[in-house]
């Protein structure tokens, strides 16, 4: 009789602790953003997610333009890098170098929240009149 109540003690702390953890997870840490550096060089940004798995959900990468000397960097949606991933990275904590939380009046946490996906804005049409293309002789 007193086995039970104890095993049922421990029942009911362990599922309040599970209850509270998933709460965290989907409402309390959501919305902050995270830089992870890892050991391959590789920085990526987004909501540090702990359970069930270590890793960030609503990724966001470095990627570097070597041809573009105006642009050498820019920051891109996981999911829409050539391959489709998902938009969840799995993260190996031996593989973290650093990682920082993100002020969320930082330019990237406005950018991010601005354009999620981070489409680049529509080109400016030609006014009427013009043409679209130019005209070679």
């Amino acid at each position: 009789m007193k086995n039970n109540k104890i095993l049922v003690g421990v029942v009911v702390v362990l599922a309040v602790a599970l209850i509270a953890v998933t709460a965290w997870q989907m409402w309390g840490g959501s919305g902050t953003f995270y830089a992870v550096y890892l050991r391959t060089g590789d920085l990526y940004f987004g909501e540090l997610v702990r359970v069930p798995y270590f890793g960030l959900k609503k990724v966001y990468l470095l990627q570097v333009n070597a041809g573009n000397a105006e642009n050498p960097v820019s920051v891109q949606k996981f999911t829409n890098v050539f391959w489709g991933p998902e938009d969840f990275i799995k993260i190996n904590r031996d593989d973290v170098m650093w990682m920082t939380r993100l002020s969320e009046t930082s330019q990237l946490s406005q950018v991010i929240k601005a354009n999620p996906n981070l489409t680049p804005p529509p080109a400016p049409s030609a006014p009427v009149g013009f043409p679209e293309t130019p005209i070679t002789q």
